[in-house]
């Protein structure tokens, strides 16, 4: 990916990869943190924020904030994850000027009128009660509660209705005062745009911006645990996990290998095993997340009640069968390939793109060249994978249950199956 980047003087990254051979431009700010970087007192306020930061600002209303870019043919949205929370807007190439300008008024001047902050409160808590009424969307908040129980990594993106209620203006710009800063914000674009004028553009616009942060994180500790909760639904909805590699670490190729021959598809081998030969789910796949100071390892089912005291112990049987037996050759080869393939056409998408170098600068304060992420997937072994498995599974189990359930396989049973 060729790609320039620039500093302002207060330490505000600007990056850009130019395309000419396509009329738009992806552009978007993107900031280190989201709910990792939450007190209890305030857990959603960053999803909060985001909502907000759209309407009205000292120059615009909400309205005009929509109308502005969607009258340009543009398109605008957010996002919050546990560690970032990103800004953007795709736009024609001579609109530019129009999504930097818009992009830093709602994150600088935003003025969280009262009656936009009563009525977003109550927007946010209706997607706070869908997510709760969708079980296998609940169910991963109930995952990450319980392995990282007591820890803004456990707590949920969206945060409690109460909570979101209690939020003021004060509260929004306490939380921008002490999170939002050029030292952990990056803005970048891709499409067909000249780096001189972006950086101008951002000059202009971005220059008064605080340069240093004032937020001490949460650490980030793998415990794992035991969840479950009936409801009266048709499904069971099944989270295995384990303590998987944070950002950075040299295991963290392997585990994405590891992950996609266990689960990673339909040729793999949970897929194969506990959907195409027994019928036990429609769907099953396993994942890695990693974090900055942490990592989650998962398998995700989805099971009638009759079929959950089946499921559980195959599942444990292929965790055993990894650990145990070095995977085959042509495994090795189609997970590679799976990887690359993926990453590849990711970099057909500018808006993929962006997120893509905006994040990478974020974490490791460069970008990594595609050689080189190609060279590490190349580089892993099956020796490797069978100890990234050893290690990954020999952690605490996080096993979480929601929906119908009927003799489930127990916490204990679990650990006793996985240990043998």
């Amino acid at each position: 990916m060729q790609h320039n980047i620039s500093h302002l003087e207060n330490g505000l990254r600007i990056i850009s990869a130019r395309w000419e051979h396509v009329e738009t431009v992806s552009v978007g700010v993107w900031v280190n943190t989201g709910s990792a970087y939450e007190t209890p007192e305030v857990n959603g306020i960053s999803h909060f924020l985001e909502h907000m930061s759209f309407k009205g600002t000292k120059n615009r209303t909400a309205l005009q904030i929509c109308e502005e870019i969607e009258d340009a043919g543009g398109q605008s949205n957010a996002y919050t994850s546990h560690e970032f929370t990103a800004f953007y807007a795709q736009m024609l190439k001579n609109d530019l000027p129009l999504a930097v300008d818009v992009l830093a008024d709602v994150l600088q001047n935003s003025v969280f009128p009262e009656d936009e902050l009563q009525k977003e409160r109550e927007v946010v808590v209706q997607e706070i009660n869908q997510a709760i009424d969708t079980p296998d969307d609940v169910v991963f908040d109930y995952f990450q509660r319980t392995a990282f129980p007591d820890q803004a990594l456990g707590r949920t993106i969206l945060g409690p209705a109460d909570l979101v209620r209690s939020f003021t203006r004060e509260t929004l710009q306490n939380y921008i005062q002490n999170n939002y800063a050029a030292e952990n914000m990056v803005i970048c674009a891709v499409g067909n745009v000249d780096h001189n004028q972006l950086v101008n553009l951002v000059r202009s616009r971005f220059s008064a911006l605080r340069p240093k942060t004032n937020f001490k994180a949460d650490r980030q500790h793998y415990e794992g645990g035991f969840y479950q909760e009936e409801r009266p639904i048709e499904q069971a909805h099944v989270l295995l996990g384990f303590k998987g590699v944070e950002y950075g670490s040299d295991d963290y190729y392997p585990q994405l290998v590891l992950s996609s021959i266990l689960g990673g598809g339909t040729s793999s081998r949970l897929f194969q095993e506990v959907r195409e030969k027994r019928g036990l789910v429609y769907t099953t796949y396993s994942f890695a997340n990693s974090y900055t100071g942490s990592g989650l390892f998962g398998i995700y089912a989805g099971t009638g009640k009759e079929e959950l005291k089946t499921l559980m112990p195959v599942v444990c049987d292929e965790i055993c069968k990894i650990c145990g037996e070095k995977a085959s050759q042509r495994e090795l080869d189609r997970a590679k390939i799976q990887m690359k393939a993926g990453m590849l056409m990711s970099l057909e998408s500018s808006s993929s793109v962006s997120e893509i170098l905006a994040r990478q600068h974020l974490l490791f304060n460069r970008i990594i060249p595609v050689a080189e992420m190609v060279e590490r997937i190349e580089a892993v072994t099956l020796d490797d994978v069978r100890r990234i498995a050893c290690q990954v599974f020999a952690s605490n189990p996080t096993y979480t249950l929601l929906g119908a359930l009927e003799k489930p396989m127990a916490y204990e049973k679990v650990l006793e199956k996985i240990r043998e």
